[in-house]
């Protein structure tokens, strides 16, 4: 077990040193090559603090250099060499955990080290830097001081997503952060919260150790010993995600990271937040001041200079509490400018820099050199306005994450224009670190009135970053959706996709569809042109989304992949976004959508006519729950759009390969049908005939889908089990006639047309369809009422199919003569009519299914009842020729008695209305799904078995007959009691007409058998009657009671939703059955073909409403779903669980 895994360790870390064999070739590190004398050690050491013998022999070589030198630098006296330290550390004594860590010169450009940090170490980008400095060596840190940092800082991280920047070490501050990083860690309640990054940046001279970190070749990982972890020393803490070691060829000295840690931290603060940078503002940073020492005050007015703010603990010692004494005490001094000149400004300048001398000596009287510190005192006290003093001793923790929020926007109130508003910068803020309740709390409290310029920006960004929550709160608050989202907006949502998504997948196979299209099609003259210039454009930006061709789109990009998930069930989308018709061939609305593009895509700022349901299908494409049920409760038509959305879902968890994003999206896919299912049965409760409408109402956005056509496609089938869908079907499939009328009353007025006026069983009654006025007679439109309802026509169709078998059995058994000019029979010329209107109504369902050939024949072929029939049409064909000639003759009569067999289990359809038979359909369909696994394992074991018994009993028997028998006829009847027994298997001398002669045996005589091996083929007879007699019919027989007691579970449910498909057959279908449809097939060729009349029937499933009425509908509809959630949010308020929350957050 060992052995394996340190091989599989040892090909993972070869893996890692290949992926950074770049690092020592663009990351640098410093050595010292002056060596400049210490007179304090004599000359034994250097004034970078390394010993003489430590020293390169080149930088002990010039002395006349060295003695004009009186002070050490970094700059003059180091050089630059390929780094020799980086990789993954791994502390000994502590967790598995690894940390990344790099030595780097303290001049490397911090763009590459973030694109180290992001990108090669995989650190999640953050939404705010809080740099923790300072520290004093001589003080311990005060209790209240680590509170803060445990409950404030750590806490506050990891609710934003921030970094926290320390030296590392396990010292001091670096220490209590990695204590509270690790404090945090182990009270998180889930994995999925966000992680504190902490990232340590320290000198690489100061770090205990560090000879354990070399390796040229990088360590993967390296093993770090630190002795006597308890007390405070400089080694590296383990408790940081990564390590900057900078070093500047010093020794001991600390400082030198300085430089390096302020310029990383002014080039992170111009980043952008959010997915790949797709936030509305630069990353927030800012500086902690904690105690600390004089010489920190360079550190500060260093980042003050490059508009950092800071945040200065009042009451932690040192260098913050001057600062805060100097800051609040002289607060109401004149202002001081930045550079003062002129007589009228020396004055105060003067009085304030004597102010800082004085109140500086009272703080640091040890300090001899103040002339410089002062100064540098007083460049921080005139940039007063990016440092906010914060008194935590007096203040709860809590709350510091609101104190980091107002000491940015205090800092971007100073750096932003006077005419912009001061709010916007707190909640871009805000919704960066997805803190809404701090939004709520402080700027939407009715006391600001937002304009919609100001929640423009932060709107994109909660989309796009995925913070409902702020969606919903700016929809609340004065963002008006239709203002917002146009179609060019729509479109750069669905650019702002993720790499590595599956509907970024699917946008970009559109893309390179629709690119190969373009490259495929043999262009003109202008076209050709216009080629070569989407091709200049493609290679000019070939990662940007600048090239109008090569990016995103509605049409075709969008359109397709909605196309692909929704199939047939609607019509494609935003084809009225470029002005195209819906009943255009692609290849059509491809070329005009390539015309309107190269013309500037000016329906770019053409209002989306349904932006809330819009925003819901993007949503939906992305798998993201909460934003997709809140747009679905903004969408209209609340019943259809969660059907829609549970038909994608279910498509997309078809083509997901990742198994908890599939489970996901099925989930929210049945939450989707369980809304559909609760709205709908609101609105049946509310007013039945207007849920009928709503069922079968027509939708404009959703392609003309309807409820019904959505719910089929998507599987809906507790959807179909509502009890309002199957009143409507129930109406639907008795027409105008009583629900209870019995069976014996149809077939009497079914035969005996004379009684029909003596049976009182119709009723007229209004499904919400507009009745025509009718003048015929009552008797004649009681004919026509009986004649035309769907369980007429279902019962005409079951009896006529049972006279056709009867017909074609006669013919089969009793008439079916010899070939031409002897027959057919006239018998069976009636069979050929009957099977040709029988065909009639198969090319009669297919026309009518579809608006195109190809649509039509693909909605007819997925129907497993349609391929019966037409594989027993073709059979019937196949039989027909063959017998009309005398060599194929009984080959013909052979096909048509495996016709009909097919014919006869096509009667099986008829038992899907009935209640019990039905879902016992369903049960026999899945058990054939679990035969063809069992006669897999089946036949497994019959090809061994059979094999090994044969090459056994015969050594040689090339007759082919006589090997198929024996290898899997033989051991198929074995299973079931018949064929040799072993009395037989093990007697081989009974064979008196068998042969050893090969010469016979190869002419077609019996083979002797074997009479060495019969103790080993009754040890095989016994194994395999073993494995298959007990093992393998035990399996099917369980998988048989599972498949059986999971459908029997919900068999009102797959009866309901399989009943839907039989009424709408039987409800297309002309009134005559076969053979005398083919009168109906004249009538309606002459009324829909000719004379172009439109069919009645087709308003009992679809239903176009004017507009008035849609509106109607759709207001009601939508006052349902909101009593609906009203009610349902009321029982979850009132639930157990929600009041224990209610009081843990109190």
């Amino acid at each position: 077990m060992q052995l394996p895994l340190a091989i599989e360790n040892r090909r993972v870390n070869v893996c890692r040193v290949e992926k950074s064999y770049w690092i020592p070739k663009t990351i640098k590190k410093r050595v010292c090559s002056t060596f400049v004398e210490d007179s304090v050690s004599n000359g034994a050491l250097c004034q970078c603090g390394a010993a003489r013998n430590d020293h390169a022999s080149v930088a002990l070589g010039d002395y006349f250099s060295t003695a004009i030198v009186n002070h050490w630098e970094s700059v003059q006296h180091s050089s630059e060499q390929p780094t020799d330290a980086f990789g993954e550390v791994q502390f000994a004594g502590a967790s598995k955990r690894t940390s990344h860590f790099l030595r780097l010169s303290w001049s490397t450009e911090p763009s590459l080290v973030y694109n180290i940090l992001t990108t090669h170490w995989g650190l999640p980008a953050p939404n705010l830097v809080v740099s923790v400095v300072g520290g004093n060596s001589r003080t311990q840190i005060k209790t209240w001081v680590r509170e803060i940092l445990r409950q404030g800082l750590v806490k506050a991280s990891q609710s934003t997503g921030a970094w926290i920047l320390t030296t590392g070490l396990r010292e001091r501050l670096g220490r209590c952060v990695g204590q509270a990083v690790r404090d945090h860690a182990a009270a998180a309640s889930s994995v999925s919260l966000n992680k504190v990054v902490a990232l340590g940046i320290a000198p690489w001279g100061v770090v205990e150790k560090r000879e354990q970190l070399v390796n040229p070749q990088g360590s993967f990982p390296v093993r770090y010993y630190v002795q006597n972890i308890s007390r405070e020393s400089c080694s590296l803490d383990n408790n940081y995600q990564a390590f900057l070691l900078v070093d500047d060829g010093s020794v001991g000295r600390r400082g030198g990271e300085m430089g390096f840690r302020a310029r990383l931290e002014e080039y992170i603060s111009h980043q952008r937040t959010g997915i790949w940078g797709s936030g509305s503002i630069d990353i927030p940073v800012v500086c902690m001041l904690i105690s600390g020492d004089a010489d920190m005050l360079k550190r500060m007015d260093l980042s003050l200079k490059n508009s950092i703010p800071w945040l200065v603990l009042a009451g932690s010692g040192g260098l913050a509490d001057f600062l805060s004494d100097v800051l609040e005490n002289l607060s109401s001094a004149p202002a001081v400018p930045s550079s003062g000149e002129g007589n009228s400004e020396a004055g105060p300048s003067v009085d304030l820099k004597d102010r800082v001398a004085e109140r500086f000596k009272k703080h640091f009287p040890s300090e001899i050199q103040t002339d410089k510190l002062v100064e540098q005192a007083f460049s921080i006290y005139q940039n007063r306005g990016l440092i906010m003093v914060y008194h935590g001793e007096h203040e709860s923790p809590n709350d510091f994450d609101t104190v980091l929020l107002k000491t940015l926007v205090g800092a971007s109130k100073q750096r932003a224009l006077v005419e912009a508003s001061p709010y916007s910068d707190e909640l871009k803020l805000a919704v960066t670190w997805n803190r809404v309740d701090i939004a709520k709390s402080e700027l939407f409290n009715s006391d600001i009135q937002w304009k919609y310029e100001d929640l423009e920006d932060s709107m994109t960004d909660a989309l796009i970053n995925d913070k409902p929550q702020f969606v919903r709160l700016f929809a609340e608050n004065g963002l008006n959706i239709v203002d917002y989202l146009n179609y060019g907006r729509l479109e750069s949502l669905y650019r702002s996709v993720p790499d590595g998504t599956l509907l970024y997948q699917l946008l970009q196979h559109c893309l390179e569809e629709r690119l190969g299209n373009m490259a495929s099609a043999q262009p003109s003259s202008e076209q050709q042109g216009l080629s070569s210039k989407i091709h200049k454009e493609c290679e000019t930006n070939p990662k940007t989304y600048s090239c109008a061709y090569c990016s995103i789109h509605l049409f075709p990009q969008v359109s397709g992949v909605l196309k692909h998930l929704m199939g047939d069930a609607c019509q494609p989308f935003y084809y009225k976004a470029l002005g195209l018709q819906s009943s255009s061939f692609k290849r059509t609305a491809m070329k005009r959508a390539t015309k309107i593009l190269h013309g500037g895509s000016k329906y770019h700022q053409q209002r989306c006519p349904h932006p809330w349901a819009s925003l819901f299908l993007w949503a939906v494409l992305q798998n993201r729950s909460e934003m997709a049920l809140f747009f679905w409760e903004m969408a209209g038509e609340a019943v259809l759009s969660a059907l829609g959305g549970c038909k994608i879902l279910r498509e997309l968890s078809k083509r997901e390969d990742e198994t908890e994003t599939k489970l996901s999206m099925k989930e929210l896919a049945q939450k989707f049908e369980n809304l559909a299912h609760d709205i709908f049965s609101s609105c049946y409760r509310s007013d039945e005939n207007r849920s009928f409408s709503l069922l079968i109402r027509k939708s404009h956005f959703w392609g003309h889908s309807t409820c019904l056509q959505m719910g089929v496609s998507a599987d809906a089938r507790l959807f179909f089990s509502n009890d309002g869908v199957q009143s409507l079907l129930s109406q639907i499939w008795w027409g105008d006639m009583k629900r209870n009328t019995e069976i014996w009353k149809l077939l009497l007025a079914f035969f005996c047309p004379i009684l029909f006026t003596c049976l009182s069983v119709f009723i007229i009654f209004d499904i919400g369809v507009p009745q025509r006025p009718t003048q015929s007679p009552f008797i004649v439109s009681r004919w026509r009422q009986f004649w035309f309802a769907p369980v007429t026509s279902f019962l005409g169709n079951v009896l006529m199919y049972f006279l056709f078998l009867l017909l074609f059995a006669y013919v089969l058994l009793v008439d079916f003569k010899p070939p031409p000019p002897s027959g057919p029979a006239a018998t069976e010329c009636v069979l050929y009519f009957w099977v040709f209107t029988l065909v009639c109504e198969e090319i009669r369902q297919t026309l009518f299914l579809g608006t195109t050939w190809t649509q039509s024949f693909r909605l007819y072929i997925q129907d497993v009842w349609n391929k019966c029939d037409l594989t027993a049409i073709s059979l019937f064909i196949v039989g027909l020729i063959c017998r009309m000639f005398h060599r194929s003759h009984e080959f013909g009569r052979d096909v048509l008695c495996l016709d009909y067999m097919v014919f006869t289990l096509r009667l099986i359809h008829i038992f899907a209305i009935h209640k019990q038979l039905g879902p016992k359909l369903i049960i026999v369909g899945n058990m054939m799904k679990d035969v063809f696994f069992f006669l897999f394992f089946l036949g497994v074991w019959i090809l061994a078995y059979g094999v090994a018994n044969q090459a056994l009993i015969y050594t040689y028997d090339p007759n082919p007959n006589r090997i198929f028998l024996r290898v899997f006829y033989m051991p198929y009847l074995h299973i079931f009691g018949y064929g040799s027994s072993i009395e037989e298997e093990m007697d081989v001398g009974r064979e008196l007409n068998c042969t050893d002669n090969v010469t016979l045996i190869e002419s077609g005589e019996e083979p002797c058998k074997n009479q060495e091996s019969n103790w080993l083929v009754v040890i095989l007879l016994v194994v395999y009657l073993l494995v298959t007699n007990i093992l393998l019919i035990n399996l099917v027989i369980a998988m048989f009671s599972y498949t059986f007691s999971e459908v029997q579970e919900h068999s009102d449910t797959y009866w309901k939703f399989q009943r839907y498909n039989l009424i709408v057959e039987y409800h297309s279908r002309p009134s005559l059955a076969p053979p005398f449809i083919i009168l109906s097939h004249i009538k309606v060729f002459i009324k829909r073909i000719i004379h172009k009349v439109p069919s009645v029937k087709i308003h009992h499933f679809v239903l176009d409403l004017e507009p008035k009425a849609a509106n109607r509908l759709s207001t009601w509809e939508t006052i349902q779903k909101e009593d609906f959630l009203t009610a349902r949010n009321k029982i979850q308020k009132s639930s157990d669980s929600e009041r224990l929350k209610r009081m843990s957050a109190k």
